[in-house]
């Protein structure tokens, strides 16, 4: 991890312009339920949130779009859908069937899309190219669906350490490769910095996704990797990401959408959830904005 402190900030106020696009993801609060959250973003005067399908499901979509409405806040996105890479045709069909529920869960949550990690290789599998054409064939699928509800699916990259077990497009690149089979108001793009950073083109790509970017999601990249990779995401600040260089490239292409943190980290998960969030509004008032 850099050495040094990262640079602390006064907490941001309810109704201090810095917050005007902060969205809490869920997960970054894991024990929090959704009226938990929906609580917590109030309280700390933030404006939207991410919201996760399981818990979601746990109190019932029409439930969750209810404490989200009267709470006066906006869904920046629905994570997840995907994992659309199974060769068994009964797996893919229960893959697509779910995927078709999560549409319309978008759709009841009015999230802004659907966070889409497409899946990776099958058990026992070392077919790359064949897992990607069956995540296009299955986006293809779901596609019709979609529009039917008003649901935009966000195609999310995954570090190339997830290649093998969650997500089969690596690259900014990639996702837009498959993106633009489609209208850019059903598909869309996540641009995550913690999946992206390292690319030497992603600045390139992002200026190339205009009018793709559906999510743009911030946390840091810390090292040492813990034994589980999937829980390396660290607060910003903590490691090693530029977020003000990948924040102006988003908003030089054309996003002016929520600025989502997603946090998956055990010793983030097991701190006080609100000190959590107001860390978190520091951290995005110190490394995220500004020039």
């Amino acid at each position: 991890m850099p050495s040094g402190r990262p640079a602390e900030v006064a907490t941001p106020q309810p109704g201090d312009p810095a917050l005007a696009r902060l969205s809490l993801n869920q997960k970054t609060t894991d024990r929090w339920s959704v009226a938990e959250a929906v609580d917590g973003c109030v309280r700390a005067g933030l404006p939207a949130i991410g919201l996760w399908r399981e818990p979601v499901q746990a109190i019932g979509a029409g439930a969750a779009a209810r404490l989200v409405a009267d709470a006066g806040l906006r869904v920046s996105s629905l994570c997840r859908g995907g994992f659309l890479t199974a060769v068994d045709p009964a797996a893919r069909r229960r893959a697509l069937d779910d995927n078709r529920r999560a549409i319309e869960e978008t759709a009841e949550v009015g999230a802004a899309c659907l966070v889409m990690v497409v899946g990776g290789l099958p058990e026992g599998s070392r077919d790359l190219a064949g897992a990607r054409e069956r995540a296009a064939d299955g986006i293809a699928d779901l596609v019709p669906h979609a529009a039917q509800h008003g649901v935009r699916l966000a195609l999310e990259p995954m570090h190339p350490i997830f290649c093998a077990d969650r997500g089969v497009l690596s690259t900014l690149g990639q996702s837009l490769d498959l993106a633009e089979r489609f209208p850019a108001e059903h598909v869309g793009v996540v641009v995550d910095t913690y999946h992206v950073w390292w690319d030497p083109d992603v600045l390139g790509q992002i200026q190339r996704a205009r009018g793709r970017i559906a999510s743009f999601q911030v946390c840091d990249w810390i090292t040492p990797l813990p034994p589980d990779a999937l829980l390396s995401r660290g607060m910003m600040g903590d490691g090693h990401i530029d977020f003000r260089l990948l924040r102006r490239a988003v908003e030089q292409a054309g996003y002016t959408g929520d600025i989502e943190v997603e946090i998956f980290n055990a010793d983030v998960w097991a701190a006080d959830p609100d000190a959590v969030v107001a860390t978190m509004a520091r951290r995005h008032l110190a490394h995220v904005l500004g020039d």
